[in-house]
């Protein structure tokens, strides 16, 4: 499967349960004397969104233009959650419950294991008032929309009446409706698009114990499908992957990807995103799903809920469409999921080295400066470039396209991460990552401005290379 994939077109709204992620990161070196548990050196915190707001990341970060509904409290957890928003440019129309406070997971990490997680929340239907104020707010909107995603988290924003009033007014306005369920209660989703539970939420809805028998899965998704009028279920199956079961088609199972499985939350954030911009840009429902499979096979790979980049997954589908057969390495990184995973490799004690090189062919010399980066540290983490072009006799020529040497990069053992880099200025990357050295090239000057005065500040140092 090799394709080009376009989402800048694509607008969509996502209704939900919005949840904030935190990470405490750090290291377990005893137990503790008052009782048999670990005790945990915190090194570092983070934070990001979860449940319906992992999906807007998810769809911001493919390149859609985003629209968020849903509802926080009053609260610094709230403030969060919409400053987060903000900095991804994703449209925020989350009321302010004045009661009810927002609804955080904590996370507690110890040398990249999770070992505990803590949950703050209150359950309860929004007022009538406050459904009502949503609604008003999405049939302004929904004229310009491509689609929408319901995002049940079971939290309380999809536990009334909302959902089936927003699928009535999309089916007259004929915007195609995506769920991803919680509740048993499906008429609420009636007349959807596509609906996509996993088998216990499929067991749960039909009454039918399913496990791995895909003749009692295609059933019981025919069943409920036929019940409450839904176009296309789409079961995911953990390590088992997918099924595709269109009204009027055969069942299409699909095999997952994942390579290596680090961490599961947000995986179903991640498919249901991912289907809806391939199915919004006009790719059939089983190339959506193929493309969404490799999606979930990437972000499992990641720590916490992290999204999907447009990089990783045009990537991987380059990959599946080679004759490697999509045995991707899973280097290629965002920004935002990279600050996770290297502050996990701190808290562990590990140096992590970053290397920006301004190198566009991999020879013998460049190979010689990777080496030599990965000796001043435990990790090497690489900066990657997007695509631009030189003067060569007065014409432009484009130099070696950006996903091209991610790919080349990724086969080589000494590299542990590669972040493509899309108009970031590197201050902002050396404050997000906060690398212990920063590799310069003999031909780069290191120079004393800004960027210079921060990685000293923290006591990061700078190497030369020979």
């Amino acid at each position: 499967m090799q394709r080009s994939l376009n989402f800048d077109t694509c607008r969509i709204v996502i209704i939900g349960d919005a949840i904030l992620d935190e990470y405490l990161l750090g290291d377990v070196n005893r137990i503790s004397p008052e009782a048999p548990v670990p005790v945990v050196h915190i090194r570092d915190k983070t934070n990001t969104l979860g449940g319906a707001g992992n999906v807007a990341l998810n769809l911001i970060s493919l390149g859609c233009k985003v629209s968020l509904f849903g509802s926080r409290g009053n609260d610094e957890t709230g403030k969060t959650v919409s400053k987060i928003l903000k900095e991804n440019t994703i449209d925020d129309f989350m009321i302010v419950d004045p009661i009810k406070p927002t609804t955080r997971k904590t996370r507690i990490i110890g040398h990249g294991q999770q070992l505990l997680r803590l949950d703050e929340e209150e359950v309860g239907e929004l007022s009538d008032g406050q459904s009502e104020g949503l609604f008003r707010q999405f049939r302004s909107i929904v004229g310009n929309i491509d689609a929408v995603i319901l995002s049940d988290y079971g939290k309380g924003v999809l536990i009334g009446d909302l959902s089936r009033k927003v699928i009535e007014l999309c089916i007259a306005k004929e915007v195609p409706v995506f769920i991803d369920p919680k509740r048993v209660n499906w008429e609420r989703y009636n007349g959807a698009l596509c609906v996509t539970p996993n088998v216990s939420e499929l067991e749960e809805i039909s009454h039918v114990k399913i496990g791995k028998n895909e003749r009692l899965l295609v059933e019981a998704a025919r069943s409920i499908q036929q019940q409450h009028s839904i176009e296309w279920i789409i079961v995911t199956r953990g390590a088992d992957g997918m099924c595709l079961i269109g009204r009027d088609s055969v069942p299409f199972f699909i095999k997952t990807t994942a390579r290596e499985v680090f961490d599961v939350s947000g995986a179903g954030d991640t498919v249901i995103a991912t289907l809806t911009a391939c199915v919004t840009s006009g790719l059939s429902f089983q190339e959506s799903v193929e493309i969404a499979n490799i999606a979930a096979g990437i972000v499992v790979g990641k720590v916490g809920s992290q999204p999907i980049s447009l990089a990783e997954l045009e990537a991987e589908t380059r990959l599946r469409g080679s004759s490697s057969g999509g045995t991707g390495t899973g280097k290629s990184s965002t920004l935002s999921a990279a600050e996770i995973r290297i502050k996990m490799w701190q808290a562990g004690g590990e140096k992590i080295v970053f290397f920006d090189p301004s190198f566009e062919v991999l020879d013998s010399k460049a190979v010689r400066f990777l080496l030599e980066s990965k000796r001043q540290g435990d990790r090497l983490v690489i900066g990657v470039h997007e695509d631009h072009k030189e003067k060569d006799g007065g014409s432009e020529k484009l130099l070696q396209p950006q996903q091209d040497r991610i790919d080349i990069l990724s086969a080589l053992s000494c590299i542990d991460l590669i972040i493509p880099f899309d108009r970031q200025s590197m201050l902002h990357v050396y404050k997000t990552l906060r690398p212990d050295v920063v590799i310069k090239q003999p031909d780069q000057l290191i120079e004393t401005g800004p960027e210079s005065q921060f990685v000293e500040s923290y006591g990061g140092l700078f190497h030369l290379l020979s």
